[in-house]
């Protein structure tokens, strides 16, 4: 009976999800092009920005691996709460410079940006190839945790394959249609789900089995002391250096995600992502509550290991909740995934449409077509592989955020700075990302303490510079209008030219 139940509610809510995410596009017809697909033809308000953004930032990892990271080591996982906030702090100045110089030039995202800045499409086709590397195993890893927290859930009626190919199945099924605008529309239920199934668990949880937030806290102090300090328990040495360098590392990265930067060219003007950035952040106290219930988890479901640790809040959830509240936590969560592997699967097809398919010229005029393809395709290849090869990913995955942040450079010293030329830019890019694959496939990471994203970076940063400085000098007719991301905004009223084909 409670699998029915929870079974049940957790259908009728995939079934909304994915009616909302195509009521989305009503009234906007099917041939809105490239723009509207892939950016919400740039008109998201504050409201749409902020559920959808912090939709990626909130994903099955929140449920999950928070939980999991503080039930198994403590303190080391409050680098996600810093990373995040200095993130948004430094979109603050980012988002609105991205945006204003992707609607002055009409361009849609990042490989657009490198492509336009360095007048070089194949420079726009090889980002591609790089971030679809480092996106693959986020897509993968959001099937994964959706299929635990299913499969969880239903008290195991549905199998992990199932719950996997669902998970699949309803994103590609509103993503294709409707884009980034149907991706924001689901975020709005999914925020309303998470911001209420996490206020009553922060509530429920310390009063049902500790009596209230004193006797739980006293008892961590008192049994588990080591969780409260760094580097933690059982860390590897997560202590406080390679918390800084990881938050440092992190938050000028998640500037430059594809996917944020999706986010950043979907807003209707500048003034939205300022205000998003100072609202983002109240979202981040939502990550304290699956850290705390990690805590508790300790003493309530002790002797997790391995994968089981990650479960450590829905643990908690099936043993004390009737099966009705189970759905709908698990919905929440399932959500979660949903949300980010739809933007995560939208921003490859928008890549590969626009920036590799579509600059072959015979199938240029077909971007929109070419980008939902690969939609399918993407998340088609992550769920082969989180079958059958489920480490290829993961093992990739280690690499993401380090791998990602050697764009840095290149994308956001190349936007303020005219003299950083291409081929510096692109020594760069290859010496980070080189230096960061051999540290971190190498077993090297932390190295000397630090994170390997931040000595790759730095690498990156003096090879970008001593290229820039003492290489070859490239000619560039264009005015710095043309090149560089100025701080004038356009009027309100101007969209820019729109080279985005349908």
């Amino acid at each position: 009976m409670n699998a029915a139940v929870a079974t049940t509610i957790f259908g009728a809510f995939m079934v909304l999800t994915v009616v909302l995410g195509l009521l989305a596009v009503r009234g906007r017809g099917a041939g809105g092009g490239l723009a509207e697909w892939s950016v919400g033809g740039r008109s998201l308000g504050t409201v749409f920005i902020w559920v959808l953004m912090a939709g990626e930032s909130y994903t099955s990892f929140s449920y999950l691996g928070a939980a999991g990271w503080g039930y198994n080591f403590g303190a080391p996982v409050l680098y996600v709460v810093a990373y995040m906030s200095c993130g948004y702090a430094i979109g603050y100045v980012v988002g609105p410079m991205l945006w204003a110089y992707a609607r002055r030039h009409g361009l849609v995202g990042i490989t657009d940006i490198v492509a336009h800045r360095y007048r070089r499409p194949w420079l726009g086709a090889a980002v591609a190839l790089l971030a679809t590397v480092c996106l693959l195993p986020y897509i993968q890893l959001q099937i994964t945790g959706m299929g635990v927290v299913v499969s969880t859930i239903s008290y195991g009626t549905i199998s992990l394959n199932w719950a996997y190919f669902i998970g699949f199945a309803v994103t590609t099924g509103f993503v294709v249609v409707s884009g980034l605008r149907g991706s924001a529309w689901v975020s709005v239920l999914k925020d309303v789900l998470v911001i209420a199934t996490l206020g009553f668990l922060v509530v429920y949880v310390p009063l049902h089995y500790f009596d209230g937030y004193g006797p739980f806290l006293h008892r961590v102090v008192a049994e588990k002391p080591e969780w409260l300090t760094f580097p933690g328990h059982a860390s590897g040495g997560l202590g406080q250096v390679w918390f800084v360098t990881t938050t440092i590392v992190n938050s000028l990265t998640v500037v430059v995600f594809p996917t944020t930067v999706a986010g950043y060219l979907s807003a209707r003007n500048a003034d939205v992502l300022r205000r998003n950035a100072m609202y983002l952040p109240f979202y981040n106290v939502l990550l304290f509550v699956p850290m705390l219930l990690g805590l508790a988890a300790l003493f309530v479901v002790p002797g997790l290991t391995g994968a089981d640790s990650n479960l450590a809040l829905f643990k908690l959830v099936v043993d004390s909740l009737p099966a009705w509240a189970v759905g709908v936590i698990g919905v929440a969560a399932a959500l979660s995934s949903i949300v980010p592997m739809a933007v995560f699967m939208l921003v490859i097809g928008t890549m590969w449409g626009r920036s590799v398919l579509g600059a072959i010229p015979r199938l240029a005029d077909r971007q929109k077509l070419w980008s939902q393809l690969v939609v399918v395709a993407a998340g088609a290849v992550a769920l082969l592989l989180t079958y059958t090869a489920p480490n290829t990913l993961v093992r990739l995955s280690l690499i993401s955020y380090e791998g990602m942040a050697q764009l840095v450079p290149m994308l956001l010293l190349g936007l303020v700075w005219r003299r950083l030329t291409r081929c510096a830019a692109v020594s760069g890019l290859v010496a980070g990302f080189a230096l960061v694959c051999v540290l971190v496939f190498g077993g090297h990471d932390p190295v000397w303490g630090m994170n390997a994203g931040i000595v790759g970076l730095a690498v990156n940063l003096v090879v970008a510079l001593a290229v820039s400085w003492l290489g070859p000098r490239e000619v560039d007719e264009r005015p710095d209008a043309e090149v560089l991301a100025l701080d004038e905004e356009l009027p309100r009223e101007e969209t820019g030219p729109v080279r985005a084909s349908s």
